[in-house]
């Protein structure tokens, strides 16, 4: 639609001011197209998030590293995730989200690529978890929820979820690609596979994507228009002094609670063992990979349909809903490993997938609830909760196996874990959106 403006009417003393020009209104609003090239992004960089589990054998087997040692790095990398993450969100309120973003996704890139050269394990812990660590924590979900809360007021929850359900479709498209290719050509090949895909992904967040609606003239998707606000200085400050004010708030640590107990029994155990895990049990890796495929598959429809959910229901119940059935899940996993793919084991990969990372939509929900326009980076920091909990069960993983010649118990020990997060997200109380409390409240 184009814009319209008024024909300035005259005055004893000349023109009368110029009527403001309305924000354009397309029709087919430039915020899905954001959408759509964040999609694409997280699509790209979710490479690395499918290699971890595949390394695992092929590094101890080379290399004669222990499955706690490579857990270790792996573990580095996923807390490093984490913990970037707020400040991945502050830099972007000062520098912009392409520049963060295409920067990121270089890093992730150069230490993907390092890791080809490397022949000990301390470079394994720089070069994949340090490097690729960081990298991937300054576009994490951070990045989904400032392109949300930026771009768009109405279906947010959609929004969310299908920008969540990305790294899953990354996970779709990469897995069996990377597990053919560490079965067949070793597991440097998949690694350059991994660095080429988030460096090609680079000149679409610098061409394609936009910093705020009113970079182009518009209003936010469903909202008012607003000027782009000025860089915010003070990034890492930013970052930390939200973090104090969120941590004097009950429903802050409800939300990090739940969220580490997501990590854990998601990114933590299931994407980093459940293929050596099924592998004990004679199956083949690339059997097990694609298995994690699929339950990338189901994670979209997953997450997609909780971000629907979330725009129509509560979240704290839906929260309490998704860890009580993950966790009974896990409970079973154990009798259901096997040499071969059979009807149960189809059914969890099912059922597991479409609870993946459902979380997210509705823990989004609560930190915009809670902490207003501070709540993308309180969801950094409830994010970096999420890693920490995924980074020690990826190492206690590990360490298990090497210990008791079996994952059982650390399936056994994420169920009760579950559990426990369903009750905890019942406890959140509700409240009206605002900001935190002042340092002096």
């Amino acid at each position: 639609m184009a814009q319209t403006t008024e024909t300035p009417a005259r005055t004893p003393d000349g023109p009368a001011p110029r009527t403001p020009r309305a924000p354009r209104t397309p029709r087919f609003h430039r915020a899905w197209f954001v959408a759509a090239v964040t999609f694409v992004t997280i699509i790209g960089a979710a490479a690395f998030a499918s290699l971890p589990g595949l390394l695992i054998e092929p590094l101890h087997d080379e290399f004669d590293w222990s499955r706690g040692t490579i857990g270790f790095a792996v573990s580095v990398n996923l807390a490093l995730y984490g913990l970037t993450a707020p400040f991945a969100a502050a830099l972007m309120d000062r520098f912009g989200i392409r520049r963060v973003v295409a920067v990121a996704l270089t890093i992730i890139s150069v230490g993907s690529l390092l890791t080809v050269w490397m022949t000990a394990a301390w470079q394994l812990v720089l070069f994949w978890g340090v490097l690729v660590g960081l990298g991937s924590g300054s576009m994490a979900l951070a990045f989904a929820a400032t392109v949300t809360n930026r771009w768009f007021v109405a279906r947010r929850g959609l929004v969310t979820g299908i920008l969540t359900a990305a790294g899953a479709s990354g996970q779709l498209v990469f897995l069996p690609l990377l597990s053919w290719l560490v079965e067949h050509h070793g597991w440097r090949p998949a690694a350059v596979t991994v660095a080429l895909a988030a460096l090609a992904v680079v000149p679409f967040v610098w061409l394609l994507l936009r910093d705020h609606p009113a970079d182009v003239g518009l209003a936010p998707y469903g909202g008012e228009y607003a000027e782009k606000p000025a860089p915010v200085t003070g990034a890492a400050r930013r970052a930390v002094t939200v973090l104090f004010k969120a941590a004097r708030t009950g429903p802050f640590w409800l939300l990090a609670g739940t969220f580490a107990i997501c990590g854990a029994s998601t990114n933590g155990l299931v994407k980093t063992h459940f293929v050596p895990a099924a592998h004990d049990h004679g199956m083949p890796v690339t059997a097990a990979a694609g298995l994690l495929a699929v339950i990338g598959v189901f994670d979209v429809v997953g997450t997609i349909a909780s971000g629907w959910f979330t725009d129509r229901f509560e979240a704290r119940r839906l929260l309490a809903v998704y860890y009580a059935l993950r966790g009974v899940s896990l409970l079973f996993l154990p009798m259901l490993l096997a040499p071969s793919v059979h009807p149960p084991m189809l059914f969890f990969i099912v059922f597991y997938g479409l609870d993946w990372v459902a979380t997210v939509p509705p823990t989004i929900a609560l930190c915009r609830e809670h902490y207003g326009e501070d709540s993308a980076i309180v969801f950094g920091w409830v994010l970096a909760s999420h890693q920490v909990g995924a980074a020690v069960v990826a190492f206690a993983g590990g360490v298990a196996r090497d210990v008791f010649g079996s994952y059982d118990v650390v399936w056994y020990a994420s169920g009760a874990l579950c559990a426990a997060a369903a009750l905890m997200a019942l406890v959140i109380r509700r409240t009206r959106t605002g900001p935190l409390p002042s340092a002096g409240a």
